[in-house]
């Protein structure tokens, strides 16, 4: 059972949720404004933080002028490091004259040489350090050592010293990670990209998969209802797949020019109306949107499974992107014919039946609403693309949350057409029980994300399946 802690803190949550959703059900806000909303005022929000001082460094982008649609973009350190070799042999290279001169490789220098202060190893960076034109100088890196991280940099500034800008891809940082889309939780009404929680567990989960996670901040209802929130989840994915093509098309007229043909991220020529470049650089230096990951929590797993659906609908359409999983932590499903778990667990820990209902209230149109509706019931029929082109699909299920039972038939109906959906269930658990911002650092949260990361890495690994259960 549920410690004595999270019964308590329970019950609070439970009354303070009830009093917000009779609340906006009273006073419904102006729904005239398609610009929305994506986080409360009584959400405790994470500041954004480009310097890798914890593994991983993040930004925020608005990536929608029409709406209110905003990403967090969370990039692990490990990006900085050399390339994984793949399966595939590697390329013979060209032999070429060596010139004369001293060799730039620090390896080869023996103990002692001149130039050995100026070339420091560099077993965890990838490229050449930036070498001063005045050998009396030190060279200058602005995080650390060459051994750290290259790439974070100073950008000077009027008066005294230079202002930190955080991580600046170079040239010769090219390692590429697979991309994660994560939907937060908060029942349609509240919850947050950028919250402290989703923060923490977004940083977890991108260091434990090796993976670029991008925190989708969609809008909130009952501000915005159906389908905002699931259109702005394919905004997203549809974003990510314009942003490969940017970065292919820089990359293809710097070889037009006769260049490298990598990008150079601070002159990318592809720019907007106000002269601001469209390529998003931790993106498109380090991003592979063939390997896509969708991850949602609660009822973002609603629009995890919707963004799939769709994708799946669109095909080659949305080359480069190709979404080859996705993870369903306690979906927020429901529908007219209780379950078992509906039943027994009506009234369960943090989000009881009762209380879901009104938020499926505020978050469907009047006209619209029904809890068989597609969005809230996956089990109807007709409800997207047949089910057997539904990609590897795993969901998180807790003992003690009355969603449970839905979840694992949705996941029954995939493996019953060969599509790979195992079901994760922890004991003594309850919904957002990975999730929640007093249980983040629990053992249990921290054993689900690793569980995570296992059957991840199954379709994320460029060298096969070699992660399994």
């Amino acid at each position: 059972m549920p410690t004595v802690a999270v019964k308590l803190y329970s019950v609070f949550f439970k009354f303070l949720l009830k009093h917000r959703l009779q609340n906006r059900i009273q006073s419904p806000p102006d729904e005239s404004d398609p610009f929305g909303v994506t986080s409360r005022p009584d959400e405790t929000v994470a500041a954004a933080n480009p310097s890798f001082a914890d593994g991983v460094a993040t930004k925020d982008i608005h990536i929608d002028p029409f709406t209110s649609l905003s990403i967090r973009i969370f990039l692990p350190d490990s990006a900085l490091n050399p390339p994984e070799p793949d399966s595939r042999p590697p390329k013979p290279k060209p032999r070429t004259a060596k010139r004369p001169g001293p060799d730039p490789d620090p390896d080869h220098h023996p103990s002692g040489s001149p130039n050995s202060h100026y070339y420091p190893s560099r077993r965890n960076s990838y490229g050449p350090p930036t070498i001063p034109s005045n050998p009396k100088e030190e060279p200058r890196y602005s995080y650390g050592s060459a051994n750290d991280m290259e790439g974070l940099n100073l950008m000077s500034s009027s008066g005294s010293g230079g202002g930190y800008r955080g991580y600046s891809p170079s040239q010769d940082n090219r390692r590429r990670l697979p991309v994660m889309l994560q939907f937060h939780g908060g029942g349609w009404v509240s919850g947050s990209n950028e919250s402290a929680a989703n923060d923490f567990f977004c940083r977890r989960i991108a260091k434990l998969c090796d993976v670029i996670v991008v925190a989708v901040g969609y809008r909130l209802a009952p501000e915005n209802r159906f389908p905002a929130a699931f259109e702005d989840g394919l905004k997203v994915l549809n974003w990510l797949g314009k942003q490969a093509n940017l970065a292919e098309c820089s990359k293809s007229m710097g070889n037009a020019r006769g260049g490298s043909g990598v990008v150079d991220f601070k002159k990318s020529h592809i720019v907007d109306t106000f002269g601001a470049s469209m390529v998003e650089p931790w993106l498109a230096a380090h991003g592979d949107p063939s390997r896509c990951v969708l991850l949602g929590v609660s009822c973002g797993a609603n629009i995890a499974d919707y963004v799939a659906r769709k994708a799946v609908e669109a095909g080659r359409r949305l080359d480069p992107v190709k979404v080859v999983a996705q993870v369903l932590i306690y979906p927020f499903f429901i529908g007219s014919v209780p379950t078992h778990s509906e039943i027994k667990l009506a009234n369960s820990y943090f989000y009881d039946k009762a209380m879901c209902i009104l938020a499926w209230k505020l978050f469907l149109p009047e006209e619209e609403f029904s809890l068989d509706h597609p969005a809230a019931n996956p089990l109807i029929t007709g409800r997207g693309p047949p089910l057997k082109l539904m990609p590897p699909t795993l969901t998180v299920v807790a003992e003690h949350d009355w969603m449970r039972d839905r979840a694992i038939a949705y996941s029954e109906e995939l493996r019953k057409v060969n599509v790979d959906a195992p079901v994760l269930e922890y004991k003594d658990a309850v919904h957002e029980f990975a999730t929640l911002d007093m249980l983040l650092k629990t053992p249990q949260a921290q054993a689900c994300a690793e569980d995570i990361a296992i059957w991840v890495k199954k379709y994320i690994s460029l060298r096969g399946h070699e992660f399994s259960y």
